[in-house]
């Protein structure tokens, strides 16, 4: 049985999850037959703690937005559901995975690590084999690509989540790409097959008329052959 793809990004109060920094939104994303699909978790979350300037400004969002959002432990058991036994999709993994084992730890020492559950796939690390010396971010992948139609005033992780959902797909072959493929084998093959279809009304044969004196001729001709031919 084929395990499903589950794109992942997370947001947090700061950049070192050992100075006790915090997950302050989770957002993941289902692929199915190399496709986005409706499938999602999200949720915004209360970390508890104060959030870094600079993380703030890219992802805006503010102690007092996040007051009301519910703490990792009340949707631990709901994300676990939903992530268990896929392939999770994670740009920096190392980064997301530290932060979201961390808040399983606090909220459960029964949660187990993700790497235990799932397996996980590195979208930098792809990226930087298939791009070596190139920047690499999900914004320059996603200008790389030509990825468009999502609004970049911050970063959010249901939103980054998608973006990489459809870097992912260019980074491992890209759907786009199969379908013109496709789409060329079936017009190249209707092309020769309707060059096949002759329509030979529109190339008469010329009849050719043949007078008793050349008639004649041809009789006497093959004849001196075939005497010359006994003779010999």
């Amino acid at each position: 049985m084929t395990k499903k793809l589950i794109v992942l990004d997370t947001e947090t109060t700061g950049l070192e999850v050992e100075q006790g920094h915090r997950i302050v939104e989770v957002g993941a994303v289902a692929l199915a037959d190399r496709k986005r699909t409706d499938l999602h978790f999200h949720s915004y979350l209360n970390p508890q703690r104060s959030i870094d300037e600079e993380a703030e400004k890219v992802h805006g969002l503010s102690v007092e937005r996040l007051s009301n959002e519910p703490e990792f432990s009340e949707i631990a058991e709901e994300f676990l559901e939903f992530v268990e036994g896929s392939i999770l999709v994670i740009h920096n993994a190392a980064f997301d995975l530290g932060f979201l084992n961390a808040e399983l730890k606090r909220a459960s020492s029964n949660y187990p690590p993700l790497e235990e559950i799932c397996e996980v796939e590195d979208t930098l690390l792809m990226a930087r084999s298939k791009f070596p010396g190139q920047r690499n971010s999900l914004d320059a992948l996603a200008n790389r690509f030509e990825i468009s139609g999502y609004d970049r005033s911050f970063h959010g992780a249901l939103l980054d989540a998608n973006i990489l959902a459809d870097v992912y797909i260019h980074l491992t072959g890209g759907q786009s790409k199969f379908e013109f493929i496709a789409s060329n084998i079936n017009s190249n093959f209707e092309s020769e097959t309707s060059e096949l279809n002759i329509d030979l009304k529109k190339f008469p044969i010329p009849k050719i008329i043949v007078s008793k004196e050349d008639m004649l001729a041809n009789d006497q001709r093959i004849a001196a052959i075939n005497s010359k031919r006994d003779s010999s």
